[in-house]
């Protein structure tokens, strides 16, 4: 259901905009799509995650600029500008908030340490910044028909080759391993821990260690 609410709008816009060969009215009801997508998520109970909030804002001012000075430009642009701007709050939660937005999305189903993390946001920052330039380069070297055809499948495609690229890495990091996981398990749930859990309960009320206190 949620794969098919995420690419609902896009799908439709693809539809509009090839029966009838208006930007115009596709860009329209991509707004529209997009609005649907958001209401959805809130009748269902589904938390609005923050790629979703940028690709409505961006999508309401970009294709309202579209509609407003008739000019399919600001809607072309974009897929760059949600790329791009997904691409600087993973890096700008990390350099600025050390926080890990992957984490926060994935960690439920992934436990890594933090050094995996900060590879994984270098890896997917510099894949979305890669894609907002290739929507601009389909957008100044081929055809509408095209744009839109790419807009559908093509960086569908791409997202795909993404995340496999991704589970690549982390096999051949080893961490996948079932070892790994289970090590990584451990370390998560203090219960299987009674050691660390009274090392903590004696060291407690003492000065945390400066040393310790940076490596975190």
């Amino acid at each position: 259901m949620k794969q098919l609410l995420d690419y609902l709008a896009i799908i439709a816009f693809a539809i509009v905009y090839f029966a009838s060969k208006d930007i115009f009215l596709a860009t329209g009801v991509l707004m529209v799509g997009v609005t649907l997508q958001v209401i959805a998520y809130k009748v269902l109970g589904k938390p609005i995650g923050n790629e979703l909030k940028i690709t409505f804002w961006v999508s309401m001012v970009m294709g309202g600029l579209t509609l407003l000075f008739r000019d399919e430009a600001f809607i072309q642009w974009k897929p760059s500008i949600i790329s791009w701007a997904i691409a600087s709050a993973l890096i700008g939660a990390h350099w600025f908030a050390k926080t890990y937005l992957l984490k926060k999305v994935l960690g439920h189903a992934l436990q890594l340490p933090d050094a995996k993390w900060k590879v994984l946001t270098y890896g997917w920052a510099l894949a979305f910044t890669f894609s907002g330039v290739l929507n601009l380069w389909v957008v100044n070297n081929f055809s509408m028909d095209t744009w839109v055809t790419f807009k559908l499948f093509g960086q569908m495609g791409i997202n795909f080759f993404y995340i496999f690229v991704m589970i690549a890495y982390l096999v051949a990091s080893g961490a996948l391993s079932e070892a790994n996981l289970k090590e990584q398990e451990k370390e998560a749930d203090p219960a299987l821990h009674p050691d660390m859990n009274k090392a903590g309960a004696d060291d407690e009320g003492s000065p945390p260690n400066p040393a310790e206190e940076s490596a975190r």
